[in-house]
């Protein structure tokens, strides 16, 4: 009732009292929001209620960690920020997780916390806890609601700040008693365009100076770039210099592998090939670099490599990354600019040979051919279990460029990084920052919602699975065709792994699992396991048929070939 008095009052007279929690919801629907996920309890009752009169979508879910990840993922694909809600204590603390995971890898994402009555926040009372101050570390900047008056100012900063590069999680907490107030506060409305920033034309001669004295530049595509929309004008400008690339796993796709001078995904420090050429190089153009994925000591640990830093924001201050240029702009304006400025030169001197890049170094023509036969050796092996490589090779050959993978934690999130062929950007998601378990399923499930002309495909190992199992039942609900592939080791096997590179035994690695058939047929989805390789492509082919009901594929794995991802210099 008060949407409609209010709406009918806009711009004729004063308006009417609104309540707080339906305020609340026309300021999210000022923002665009289409979806929140999320859990109800007693204290965000008045949202819930509220939410029956909204054009915002609640997707319910099992676990409110699930619910974080869904925003995260949401807000990773659509470029909008990804919504999530809890309630107070335990609902709060549930989410933790997947908002620490949303924050860390540059996720626009808010989160909404119910909270007891406000004049029981100073003392002992059932489930409550300073949830705003366990928010801190975790989010970009978070703000508990005491007067129903400040919610329009409170929700655009939240947003205004998750967006803001870099981008993150916010969080605003909802005392129960605040959100039965009443308030005459219109939403505030979202500026439909920000200006954005221009690169400062002395370093742009200066980054330019550093292209063409370089003997081997390469190019270093980070998560910045598929944030800023900026993959069509990196590619412009390996294209138009000639100048070799590779991308850390949450820039896969950004420059598509299918480019003879993408040396594909550095991150898996001492056994990435990229990271052989990295020794080579005397500059490194890095743009949209996160130093959260990778550190910079691992390529440039005797600090004696060129550094043109090209990101919406400054450089993190780290002893193994000191710019020799920085430029904090707009990164399509930053390439654009550098590219007319090495026309200049090359219009003023035609025999300048270094734009663009003819010649490609003997080592990287080494390494690019070895990636594409790594790729291949197996895509026709027989044996059972099945190697990652012909699996990976497999799903590759099943989804068209645009269909959507995404890749939970373990062994496998490596395999992926290594051998997934990504042509387009956010069509391989991997969580490499804060790299949670359990972020596949519910991220497949977000994903789905937002791309449904899609397929969306979520690897998981068979441990990492079982940490949100319970979203089958979410994805069933919804009726969304996600398909699910299960790596099976029974076993941590990453941790094993290392255990063992580093003690020559292993600990407490190894478990057993359930029939993952009769599993989900308990859900209500379809259940496969796969007796032998030849048999799997066929089965994924059948798994894409489903029109409406979630396919969970369990596979076993050879990981005996994982020693490779920790020693793997070929060149040596």
């Amino acid at each position: 009732m008060s949407q409609v008095a209010n709406k009918g009052n806009q711009g004729c007279g004063p308006l009417l009292p609104m309540k707080t929690s339906d305020l609340f919801l026309r300021c999210l629907e000022a923002e665009g929001v289409e979806y929140i996920f999320g859990l109800p309890g007693e204290e965000n009752a008045d949202l819930m209620i509220s939410l029956l009169d909204s054009s915002i979508k609640f997707i319910l879910t099992r676990h409110e960690q699930s619910a974080a990840f869904m925003a995260d993922v949401y807000g990773r694909l659509t470029g909008k920020v990804g919504v999530c809600l809890s309630t107070l204590g335990p609902g709060a603390t549930n989410l933790t997780t997947g908002i620490a995971n949303a924050n860390m890898d540059r996720s626009r994402v808010l989160a909404i916390t119910g909270q007891t009555d406000s004049h029981m926040l100073h003392k002992e009372s059932h489930q409550n806890m300073d949830v705003i101050t366990m928010f801190k570390p975790i989010t970009k900047w978070n703000q508990s609601i005491r007067n129903a008056d400040n919610i329009p100012e409170i929700v655009r900063r939240a947003f205004k700040i998750a967006q803001e590069e870099k981008a993150g999680a916010t969080h605003i907490e909802l005392p129960q008693d605040v959100a039965k107030q009443e308030s005459k506060i219109r939403p505030i409305e979202k500026p439909s365009e920000v200006l954005r920033s221009h690169p400062n034309k002395s370093l742009i001669e200066k980054a330019v100076r550093l292209i063409l004295e370089a003997e081997k530049p390469l190019v270093l595509v980070g998560n910045g770039c598929i944030r800023g929309n900026a993959s069509f004008h990196v590619r412009r400008f390996v294209e138009k210099t000639g100048i070799c690339s590779m991308n850390t796993f949450m820039g896969k796709g950004v420059i598509s592998d299918r480019w003879e001078r993408h040396l594909q995904t550095i991150g898996i420090k001492a056994a990435d090939h990229a990271l052989i050429a990295m020794k080579e190089v005397d500059l490194v153009i890095a743009i949209g670099y996160d130093l959260v994925e990778y550190s910079p000591r691992f390529w440039n640990g005797d600090i004696t490599k060129k550094i043109i830093h090209m990101d919406f924001t400054p450089a993190e201050v780290d002893t193994y990354y000191p710019p020799t240029v920085e430029i904090a702009a707009d990164i399509e304006l930053t390439i654009n600019a550098i590219l007319t400025e090495l026309e200049k030169e090359k219009n003023q001197n035609p025999n300048l040979k270094c734009f663009p890049c003819h010649d490609v170094p003997a080592t990287f023509k080494r390494i690019k051919k070895e990636l594409v036969e790594r790729v291949l050796r197996y895509a026709n092996d027989p044996s059972y279990p099945i190697k990652p490589e012909k699996l990976i090779v497999d799903v590759r050959r099943s989804l068209d460029d645009r269909d959507i993978l995404i890749s939970d934690v373990g062994a496998h999130k490596l395999w992926i990084a290594k051998t997934y062929y990504t042509y387009d950007p956010n069509t391989c998601l991997i969580s490499n920052g804060f790299a949670s378990m359990g972020f596949a399923l519910p991220g497949a499930i977000a994903a789905q919602l937002a791309f449904p002309e899609r397929k969306v495909v979520a690897m998981c190992g068979d441990g990492g699975f079982l940490m949100n199992v319970q979203e089958i039942e979410t994805a069933v609900r919804l009726k969304l065709p996600v398909i699910i592939v299960i790596w099976c080791d029974r076993e941590f096997g990453v941790i094993a792994l290392k255990q063992i590179d580093e003690f020559g035994k292993k600990a407490f690695t190894e478990f057993n699992n359930p029939d993952f058939v009769k599993l989900a047929s308990s859900f209500g989805a379809i259940g496969y396991a796969v007796k032998s390789t030849v048999e799997f492509p066929d089965i994924l082919e059948q798994a894409k048929m489903s029109k409406d009901i979630p396919v969970i594929i369990s596979v076993d794995i050879d990981y005996s070939r994982n020693k490779i991802l920790l020693d793997d210099n070929f060149l040596d």
